[in-house]
């Protein structure tokens, strides 16, 4: 008997050590969340509300492959705002938001999956607009436009960085325009299609506040690691394979 359990026991071992799957119920699914946050994930009527194949854009198209390569069942929402569908993944299983940006702070409150893609934190200035600014720091002097809740709000709070808070990322082009406010934190190139959005030509960026940020899909911590695992084997895949760049050209041809 002792015999018996030891080569089960080692069995075990021996296929957690090979990464083998364990099977998922027939019926589990997972619910995203997420955004318009152009050109990652958008509604395609431009609305804030969609579901399923009514959102599109990079992250969304990577996700949607990663999905299907894991064999995992997916309902699909974008909604507004921001804070609310945060909230909801915090506090429910099996529940993910994407694109998000993985953060010292955010880290511990999610399971991740990623990286999907990638952004440069920046300022961003109106047309004929000059501004000399070599630091963070130098920025203070301005006045500053953010979107609320956002990871670019925190990284200016986290940083000391006063700045008048909107609701909607894009209300900051006007803004620009209107001058009401001297300088958009913002990500790169995020900001170019919403200025297209509001009509708002010849914005530029004067400074870039952080490289290589990162979005990814983050879960309820109640989410099982198989769920984990197999997405983040088949994101990996997908970039070896070329069809992560062949799914974000289009959107990238878009923007430029």
């Amino acid at each position: 008997m002792k015999k018996t359990f030891l080569l089960l026991f080692s069995a075990v071992l021996m296929l957690t050590a090979l990464g083998a799957k364990a099977e998922l119920p027939d019926y589990y699914r997972v619910v995203l969340l997420t955004e318009n946050f152009p050109p990652f994930n958008m509604a395609t009527d431009g609305k804030n509300f969609a579901r399923d194949e009514n959102v599109e854009g990079m992250n969304t198209d990577i996700i949607r492959e990663m999905f299907k390569r894991a064999k995992i069942q997916y309902n699909l929402s974008l909604r507004f705002p921001w804070d609310r569908i945060y909230k909801l993944t915090l506090e429910k299983p099996n529940y993910a938001i994407f694109s998000t940006t993985r953060s010292t702070a955010r880290d511990p409150l999610f399971k991740w999956v990623g990286p999907l893609s990638s952004t440069e934190r920046v300022l961003v200035a109106a047309p004929g607009k000059t501004f000399d600014i070599k630091t963070l720091e130098e920025a203070k002097q301005y006045k500053i436009g953010a979107y609320k809740a956002s990871s670019t709000g925190q990284f200016l709070e986290n940083n000391s960085i006063p700045f008048e808070s909107s609701l909607r990322d894009q209300i900051n082009a006007g803004k620009l325009i209107d001058d009401k406010i001297d300088l958009w934190a913002t990500n790169d190139p995020v900001f170019r299609y919403f200025a297209a959005q509001e009509g708002v030509t010849g914005l530029h960026v004067v400074f870039v506040a952080e490289t290589g940020t990162s979005q990814y899909l983050a879960f309820n911590l109640e989410t099982p690691d198989e769920v984990i695992q197999r997405l983040q084997t088949s994101l990996d895949a997908m970039r070896q394979d070329g069809t992560i760049e062949r799914l974000r050209s289009p959107y990238l041809g878009a923007s430029n």
